[in-house]
């Protein structure tokens, strides 16, 4: 792999650390090496790190915009199969513990549902969300979904990361090896749409 995709490479009890011109990525499995909220155990984490030139303040106001940080599920990609997810906020609109996240639709022909419910939110320094029970996903089941935001030498350390569990319908096991694939696209996903609003 090209030294300007990854720099270094270290395999760690539970995870894959990768270093990258992007920004810092884990990879961890059977158990999750970094669960840090609530007691649930989820099966697999994978996380990515990466330095904004903005305040502390200000890249979690940006990420605290939950329809903002999740627009990628609104437009239809390769990723997606070609479908897209619409909202439903509650009044608090995700920017208080308890409020709720509501996404529905359709895929190759599948009703998609999940409703998810912040569960922690401190700022200007941490979010986490997590799924309802039992949501109508293809290659994921139950998650747990956060991003925490430090001061550091150059403005702010964004860290964004998703704690998931395999889905478990028949169709869904027969896709679950895309779930990497789909947790690796949508954590990135929120750090690039990170990145490019503050780059300007």
């Amino acid at each position: 792999m090209p030294d300007s995709i990854m720099v270094n490479l270290l395999i760690f009890k539970h995870a894959i650390r990768v270093y990258s011109a992007v920004g810092t990525e884990v990879v961890a499995f059977g158990g999750g090496a970094m669960q840090e909220t609530c007691n649930r155990i989820f099966a697999r984490t994978y996380e990515l790190s990466t330095e904004i030139l903005a305040s502390q303040q200000a890249v979690f106001d940006h990420l605290d915009d939950h329809e903002r940080l999740a627009v990628h599920m609104t437009q239809s990609s390769a990723m997606m199969a070609g479908a897209h997810f619409s909202f439903t906020l509650d009044s608090a609109r995700g920017r208080a513990v308890g409020s709720r996240i509501v996404m529905t639709g359709t895929l190759l022909g599948l009703d998609m549902y999940v409703a998810e419910a912040v569960i922690e939110r401190t700022p200007p320094s941490r979010k986490v969300w997590e799924t309802e029970p039992n949501p109508r996903l293809l290659v994921i089941g139950n998650y747990r979904m956060g991003f925490e935001v430090t001061p550091d030498s150059v403005g702010a350390l964004l860290r964004i990361f998703i704690e998931y569990d395999l889905p478990g319908s028949r169709l869904a096991k027969i896709l679950a090896p895309l779930a990497y694939f789909y947790a690796r696209w949508c954590v990135g996903r929120m750090i690039a749409d990170a990145r490019q609003h503050f780059s300007h």
